[in-house]
């Protein structure tokens, strides 16, 4: 989750969240440099005679400030659409998960077992134990197996919510009568945070999203737990 006064990302703590990290950093490099030339070239009409009709009619400029905003572009759309073809692909998910958005709570269905279901709402301030997250925790969490391919089936069934989790790099629209699907692979075991990112109504900020990754183990035995529970 995010820090006291953080300025960058969260951690990553999936392949695609790490492919965004490089990314911003590529491209942030490139404003950096681009911010560096346009001063310098501001810098140097002010102090010198760049301003030579001769200079500025210049077939080489015109070819230069042609070509390099055309290079530029390239550099820049040539990994965004390799990450966009990752975000897209779903290569045979382990686990199904369908996140149904309501106001102002998430449901959750496990499509691969038998009537494995339950609703996420927040813990309220007064109910937080030690350790717990004020507007962040939810009494049941989604958890879901380290290091397998999760696929999630976002919709909703009154308005327009999001089902977002920074550190995943995963933000589906959750629209009704329509299922959009995204899909992550959790790296390492822990719990990661998220909000509904549309804004949705009056309780807008009062439907977290807690997702809990743990040993594949761990998890063959989870289900069983919820059923009984149940």
């Amino acid at each position: 989750m995010a820090h006291p006064t953080q300025l960058g990302f969260q951690d990553a703590a999936s392949p695609i969240m790490e492919e965004l990290l490089s990314f911003h950093d590529h491209a942030l490099m490139i404003v950096f440099l681009i911010s560096t030339l346009v001063l310098y070239i501001i810098m140097a009409m002010v102090s010198t005679d760049l301003t030579n009709k001769f200079i500025l009619d210049s077939q080489e400029i015109e070819i230069v400030w042609t070509m390099l905003p055309a290079i530029i572009l390239i550099l820049i759309a040539l990994p965004s659409l390799r990450i966009l073809y990752l975000m897209d692909e779903i290569n045979d998910p382990h686990v199904t998960v369908k996140a149904m958005g309501h106001q102002w709570y998430w449901s959750y269905e496990y499509t691969d077992y038998l009537n494995l279901g339950f609703d996420a709402y927040m813990v309220p301030t007064q109910e937080l134990t030690q350790g717990e997250f004020r507007l962040l925790e939810t009494d049941y969490r989604m958890v879901i197996p380290q290091e397998s391919p999760i696929r999630i089936l976002v919709s909703a069934e009154d308005v327009l919510h999001s089902w977002a989790v920074p550190s995943l790099g995963v933000k589906m629209d959750a629209v009704p009568g329509r299922l959009n699907q995204t899909a992550f692979i959790v790296l390492r075991p822990g719990v990661f945070y998220g909000q509904c990112s549309e804004i949705c109504g009056a309780n807008h900020s009062f439907m977290p999203i807690v997702v809990e990754a743990v040993p594949l183990k761990t998890f063959e035995h989870w289900p069983m737990m919820m059923l009984e529970e149940a």
